[in-house]
């Protein structure tokens, strides 16, 4: 059995530093700002060979107002998720009323509690934690999350009452007393492990665009926070889940705004996190505004996830809110401005209704299928001789290309590389009449596909236009005929 800690305390304690420092990640934002976290964020890691999930929190005061409400929300939904609660308090401040008031929240809980308290660097221990005594969660443990200091003891602690994990099956057959034999799987033995492993969705956009709201209404709870405030989403949330005996792993992002509007550090840290989780996704679902229509960011951001070879599905939220001629105008807006993206499926929908929200899944599975099927060398040859015949490849500085064969060249995005000879300047048009052949006859969707151009080397390349004696000898002869015959 597994156990999981969530991190509890009141903002700026310290709770993201020790997360990362406990899952040895730098999943969690970190900086010195109140209230950074926002959302709840899980870390799986291990200790002396005993797996445990760490749970991130917002930070709680009792004093909560807005946004701050729906943060206290969230760590609530950890505090009962978790089957122990690692409290944080800081050592430099001392003791505080929302420590208390925290204090007080667990005692009704009645749930296993350690006390942590943090920043003991440049405190002497006992000074540290002399504040902290008789709040019936036993003895405080000093610990520095910044330093590392108290956290190999911390997870000692923590672990020695977690039931022992069974050893893990080894990779190996023993057969009597010979050389170990690895065990060989089939292809149909993989597909299903491959079947088994989550699909990453990563949902972008424009800051208020709906991805948290659509995010939650794609899990059916709130797991998220949604708040009329742009920007309320400042790390990257990836949640496992189960949807009709099929795998997923959801990640909300951080909206990205244009730089020049960029002021805050923690913003900046927010959109690498973005880009880095687009960079993770097997499949991206781009985000638009209905009712503001696409805008110069929205092409930027749908640029870079094609950029990334990201598998796309496109959704324009908001939809309910627009009048017919509204709609009519958006559809001719995307219909003009992405037909370079023609290969993705376009829904219009309302995460806050559910409205259209469930198709998003077919094409979601469409767009993975494409991005990752196997494409083998007869099938994709025969494919490019076809393409050959009905369009012959144009002439390069007089010289005619020869496309000889193709192969796979990678998955996620497909890829494609196709051999021959005077092939390295194929012109740009002719590379996308391939790319439309292809996409084609693979039924390929949502997914972009790269053609690569291997050109065969000249063996006679670089060497000197030598003749043998021989050869001198025989076309002396032949232009002795040469001259009597004209004679």
């Amino acid at each position: 059995m597994i156990t999981t800690f969530a991190l509890v305390g009141r903002p700026n304690v310290g709770k993201s530093t020790l997360f990362n420092r406990l899952t040895q990640t730098r999943d969690a934002l970190v900086a010195d700002f109140p209230g950074l976290t926002r959302d709840r964020k899980y870390g799986k890691a291990s200790h002396e060979g005993v797996d445990y999930v760490v749970i991130d929190t917002g930070g709680i005061s009792g004093e909560e107002d807005g946004i701050d409400v729906e943060m206290a929300g969230q760590a609530l939904l950890a505090i009962e998720e978790a089957d122990e609660i690692l409290f944080m308090v800081d050592a430099r401040t001392g003791l505080t009323p929302p420590d208390q008031h925290i204090a007080d929240m667990l005692r009704r809980k009645n749930l296993k509690v350690h006390l942590l308290v943090n920043k003991i660097d440049g405190v002497q221990e006992e000074v540290g934690t002399s504040e902290f005594h008789g709040w019936g969660f036993g003895e405080p443990m000093a610990i520095s999350s910044s330093q590392g200091r108290g956290i190999g003891q911390l997870l000692d602690t923590l672990l020695d009452i977690v039931e022992e994990v069974p050893e893990e099956v080894d990779e190996y057959v023993w057969v009597d007393d010979d050389e170990p034999t690895p065990i060989e799987l089939s292809e149909q033995e993989i597909e299903a492990l491959q079947e088994e492993t989550p699909i990453r969705i990563a949902v972008v956009g424009r800051p208020n665009v709906g991805k948290s709201t659509l995010v939650n209404r794609m899990l059916g709870e709130e797991r998220v926070i949604v708040f009329d405030l742009p920007g309320t989403t400042r790390d990257s949330i990836y949640v496992d889940y189960e949807r009709e005996g099929k795998k997923y792993t959801l990640i909300d992002t951080a909206g990205v705004r244009r730089r020049k509007n960029i002021k805050e550090v923690v913003e900046k840290f927010s959109i690498i996190k973005t880009l880095n989780a687009i960079n993770d996704a097997q499949v991206v679902i781009m985000l638009f505004d209905g009712q503001e229509g696409l805008v110069d960011q929205d092409l930027h951001l749908l640029g870079y996830a094609i950029e990334s070879g990201r598998a796309l599905v496109v959704a324009v939220n908001k939809w309910d809110g627009l009048e017919e001629t509204e709609r009519e105008w958006i559809k001719g807006q995307l219909d003009r401005r992405l037909r370079f993206i023609d290969y993705a499926d376009i829904h219009y929908i309302s995460a806050l209704h559910g409205s259209g929200v469930g198709k998003l899944y077919d094409s979601i599975e469409r767009a993975y299928q494409s991005a990752t099927e196997s494409l083998s060398t007869n099938r994709l040859t025969r494919i490019l001789e076809d393409a050959l015949s009905d369009h012959p490849p144009p002439l390069v500085r007089g010289r005619r290309m020869k496309m000889r064969y193709a192969h796979a060249g990678g998955k996620n995005p497909p890829s494609i590389i196709i051999h021959g000879n005077s092939i390295t300047d194929v012109p740009n048009h002719y590379v996308r009449y391939l790319q439309k052949t292809f996409r084609k006859a693979l039924d390929l969707h949502g997914t972009p596909l790269k053609i690569v151009f291997k050109s065969g080397e000249n063996p006679f390349a670089g060497r000197k236009n030598k003749l043998t004696a021989r050869q001198v000898s025989k076309r002396k002869r032949l232009m002795k005929h040469v001259k009597k015959g004209r004679k």
